[in-house]
């Protein structure tokens, strides 16, 4: 009786460190809902701008995979998470961080994506140390905007979404380690 006692008391502390993932103090759930699909942590990864840490990228897809251009083709709900882990994020250094991302990553559809990228960008503002930016790409919806939690609001267009997801998956990312960790590599 005392075995079981102990063996159950053993396995309900192991529990809750099996369902989520940890990264510089930074903890995300292995998975998670949205608009009834389960999405599962795909990986994490730091972005670090002149060896200072701004914010823990995370990426949650219904099936995980290691390559990019596998999830870039991929259908279904996918979820980018920036949780913020400086001041120093303010809204133009944003800006041009997203703006840099898109041209990269996008260089054919910048015109296409100017005026949406605008509207994006104005959904931010100063980040805080703590906040949490969700970016989930919904096929059919577009791009959905949260911050701490609550909706900011959308931006049409599943090729949005598709370019938003490139800025940490495409060719040219914020950081090789960033996206290598949000890869599960």
């Amino acid at each position: 009786m005392t075995r079981r006692l102990l063996a159950l008391a053993i396995a309900l502390l192991v529990l809750p460190l099996a369902s989520a993932r940890e990264l510089s103090g930074v903890t995300m759930p292995d998975e998670i809902t949205v608009s009834g699909s389960r999405l599962l942590l795909n990986g994490m990864g730091v972005r670090k701008k002149l060896w200072v840490e701004i914010y823990i990228g995370g990426l949650y897809l219904e099936r995980r995979s290691a390559s990019p251009d596998e999830i870039l083709a991929s259908g279904g709900t996918k979820r980018v998470v920036m949780h913020f882990v400086t001041d120093r994020a303010t809204k133009s250094k944003m800006r041009s961080a997203l703006e840099e991302g898109y041209a990269k990553n996008s260089p054919g559809e910048l015109a296409n994506l100017r005026e949406r990228m605008g509207e994006l960008i104005a959904l931010f503002g100063d980040m805080k140390k703590g906040d949490i930016v969700e970016l989930t790409a919904v096929p059919g919806e577009g791009l959905r905007v949260a911050l701490n939690g609550e909706r900011k609001g959308a931006v049409e267009g599943d090729d949005f979404a598709l370019a938003t997801l490139r800025v940490w998956l495409g060719p040219n990312p914020p950081g090789k380690s960033l996206k290598e960790g949000m890869l599960g590599l």
